[in-house]
């Protein structure tokens, strides 16, 4: 008999009503999004009708094959780029990190989060400050002199996070942001985000290859099919925070998510 935890298919849980019982509107919402590259026989798509919801303070993984448009599906959300068809309606103010750091090897650490303060046009008589309380919120306060060449890469990454707080966003977009780092390194920070995610009741939209960094993190996992990407299965993982790689609630959630992708994989080679 299979202990793997069951399935949700496509639909997404509504999000919870808060009291006086009218629903709160989802902080990211995808209704029949497409994304067609090029034209006429060179045309790609990368995406087709994609169905999505994000409720406020949920963390949402979504993981599937290389090239199934998760990233194209970001830069959907981050405004960098329009459907071709469907709608994309995302709450607030939203930050996008990178796998690359992408920090200005010029600046110093403090420089880089200040700069994102300067952006939106913050007094610089109060920069100082909130420059200080992101670096310590990031545990970086004793390296902010430091300039990104002098740091590791997870130290890199932990300023491109204090740079994305600095933007104020209500939707936190990660696009593989931990993907290049060592296995320990990103064990951390695993631990870094689940707390900051606690603390400041943040949206997140992580994108991720890694099925046991998404069983790690996410209260939701959602999967793409391969290219065109489209919802196939959305998992509800239930394991109490704070978790561990190790744990067995997140390596049997890992396992039954490498198998929906496995099924995919099969499903798209034989349909080609």
């Amino acid at each position: 008999m299979s202990t793997h935890p069951p399935t949700t298919i496509v639909d997404a849980p509504d999000p919870p009503a808060p009291p006086g019982g009218r629903a709160s509107p989802p902080a990211v919402e995808v209704r029949g999004a497409t994304k067609v590259f090029g034209g006429g026989r060179s045309a790609v798509a990368a995406l087709d009708r994609v169905d999505l919801e994000v409720a406020e303070g949920e963390l949402v993984c979504v993981v599937g094959a290389s090239g199934c448009g998760k990233s194209t599906l970001l830069n959907l959300l981050a405004g960098l780029d329009e459907p071709t068809a469907g709608e994309v309606r995302v709450q607030g103010r939203t930050a996008l990190m990178f796998q690359d750091s992408a920090l200005f090897p010029w600046l110093t650490v403090a420089g880089n989060v200040d700069l994102a303060l300067k952006l939106r046009k913050v007094p610089k008589a109060e920069r100082r400050d909130r420059v200080r309380s992101l670096l310590e919120t990031v545990r970086l306060e004793q390296f902010a002199t430091r300039r990104p060449h002098e740091l590791s890469g997870g130290m890199r990454q932990r300023v491109a996070l204090a740079r994305a707080f600095a933007q104020d966003a209500d939707v936190l977009l990660m696009d593989e942001p931990f993907g290049a780092l060592d296995a320990m390194t990103r064990d951390v920070l695993h631990d870094e985000l689940e707390r900051l995610y606690q603390e400041r009741d943040l949206t997140i939209v992580f994108v991720t290859h890694n099925v046991r960094e998404a069983a790690r993190l996410a209260n939701r996992v959602v999967v793409l099919s391969s290219r065109p990407g489209h919802v196939t299965a959305t998992v509800d993982v239930d394991a109490p925070r704070p978790r561990a790689i190790e744990q067995p609630e997140v390596s049997s959630m890992a396992a039954h998510i490498t198998e929906l992708l496995r099924k995919e994989v099969r499903r798209h080679a034989v349909d080609h």
